[in-house]
């Protein structure tokens, strides 16, 4: 069924941007503060970020992972231990330098990342190979001072978790990597219905501080490429740097082996940018907050057949663990749909005179706007059934777009006139030589996404400078 565009709503094919940032603020899901750069999640949005926390937080959790808090603030000392590190982060840090209006003898800096504090720690709490390894991850705000900001997709305050662990062995923590990657991908692609694209980051676009960067590259609507999630391997860099030793077997001292890996709100905007239509979002139904919205049609009382027949529902749903909202308020019945609609609830049920007549009320999926007529002893079985086929739907249409939007270019003119003409990704084979990475950053404004983990052996010479190529790698525009 066609969408019809929500008048109130810029459609997402004339200027994205504006669509988006109207769906944000149309589905209240935030609101702007008097702190520039920063947003206020309202309870709808934040209702979506704890349900990713949750579902997050027992995968963690049943890894072995253990959640702590760190403190907010890095002393300046601190944050120079580890040199790459910290210029890495420089241009995004704010720093502190009173404290009432005392100046601090030494400033320190509200946290961007933590990898500084939970080094200190280790330091204090890793003694012997019997201590390790730790794992540990904290669900925190960091602040990054960004110029340009967007809600949810790039802002000063920024809601995320961190892992930090510790491993005796280089091969430990490499399998920690790669393990905390495929829950990232897994929840991207069975909660958030979002097909992801992973792979290692180039030396050039890796973490500050990181022997190997592995990322979670999405596609959104327009082609432009959003990093969804990040998983490091450090190799013992920030170990050495902080003296963090321990007595191995032998009793001889060792050097232990470091990842971090972490998400954020982000996933958020890439729900919204992948999913929604020019009537709002559509959420997948795992990660929707409220799963189905029972509209009544008409006047009813406690005592009539509609009221009956809602309350059995609810409590079938209850039963269930479906979770829904009912609209008795007095709007209209138009007005009740169109707010739905914007909030993305994945089923909307219309329960009126004329289909109870018949015993049946009317299903309607948010994701194509089809309209199920079911007869009200099977509702709920129906109801459990289009919540699964919904989401796979969603995520198989997602694919199917992103899949049309990826190109292979054999040569550099090949590749100027698809990355001219068309949005997405570009594949090409690549020689390793960061000076070709520059050339299409500055040719192009396109940044080089990933090295694919799978499939990524080159077919053929650098399609930039024409020396053998080692390996295959996307490139695209970027969020």
């Amino acid at each position: 069924m066609a969408v019809v565009q929500n008048k109130s709503i810029i459609s997402r094919n004339d200027n994205f941007a504006e669509w988006y940032t109207s769906i944000v603020k149309k589905a209240d899901l935030i609101d702007y503060s008097n702190m520039k750069g920063s947003m206020i999640i309202r309870p709808y949005g934040y209702a979506i970020w704890e349900n990713i926390q949750k579902i997050l937080d027992d995968e963690f959790k049943k890894t072995g992972h253990e959640n702590v808090q760190m403190p907010m603030f890095i002393p300046e000392s601190l944050l120079n231990i580890e040199k790459e590190h910290v210029e890495g982060f420089a241009p995004e840090v704010a720093w502190v330098t009173h404290g009432g209006d005392e100046e601090l003898e030494e400033r320190v800096c509200v946290r961007p990342t933590s990898e500084t504090l939970f080094c200190e720690h280790y330091k204090k709490i890793i003694k012997s190979y019997r201590d390790l390894p730790k794992l540990y991850n904290q669900w925190c705000t960091i602040v990054r001072w960004e110029k340009t900001t967007r809600p949810f997709l790039r802002s000063r305050e920024i809601l995320w978790q961190e892992g930090h662990t510790m491993h005796a062995t280089s091969e430990e923590a490499i399998e920690e990597t790669l393990r905390m990657l495929k829950i990232y991908k897994d929840f991207q692609r069975n909660y958030l219905a979002l097909p992801v694209i992973v792979g290692e980051k180039t030396d050039k676009e890796k973490f500050a501080g990181a022997e190997k960067t592995y990322t979670l590259e999405a596609m959104m609507y327009d082609g432009v490429a959003l990093q969804n999630g990040t998983s490091h391997y450090f190799g013992n860099h920030f170990a050495k740097a902080f003296g963090i030793q321990f007595l191995n077997k032998d009793n001889k001292l060792e050097t232990p082996y470091q990842t971090s890996w972490g998400v954020s709100t982000r996933m958020i905007g890439a729900i919204i940018m992948t999913h929604g239509d020019d009537l709002g979002l559509v959420l997948p139904p795992k990660i929707a907050p409220i799963k189905v919205a029972i509209i009544p049609i008409g006047k009813y009382d406690e005592n009539s057949k509609t009221s009956k027949v809602i309350n059995e529902l609810v409590q079938s749903l209850k039963e269930k663990g479906i979770t829904y909202k009912i609209d008795d308020s007095d709007k209209t019945p138009g007005y009740k749909f169109a707010e739905a609609e914007v909030k993305g609830y994945p089923i909307r049920i219309e329960i009126g005179p004329r289909d109870l007549e018949k015993d049946e009320i009317t299903l309607v999926r948010r994701d194509t706007l089809e309209k199920i007529k079911v007869d009200i002893k099977s509702a709920i079985s129906k109801i459990e059934s289009l919540l699964d086929t919904i989401q796979n739907d969603m995520y198989n249409r997602a694919l199917e777009r992103r899949n049309s939007m990826l190109y292979f270019a054999k040569d550099y003119d090949e590749m100027k006139k698809i990355a001219k003409e068309k949005p997405g990704f570009i594949k090409i084979n690549w020689c390793g030589d960061v000076a070709c990475e520059n050339k299409i950053k500055d040719d192009l404004g396109l940044k080089s996404r990933c090295i694919p983990k799978d499939d990524h052996e080159p077919t053929g010479p650098c399609a930039v400078c024409g020396k053998d190529a080692v390996c295959q790698i996307y490139f695209g525009k970027q969020y």
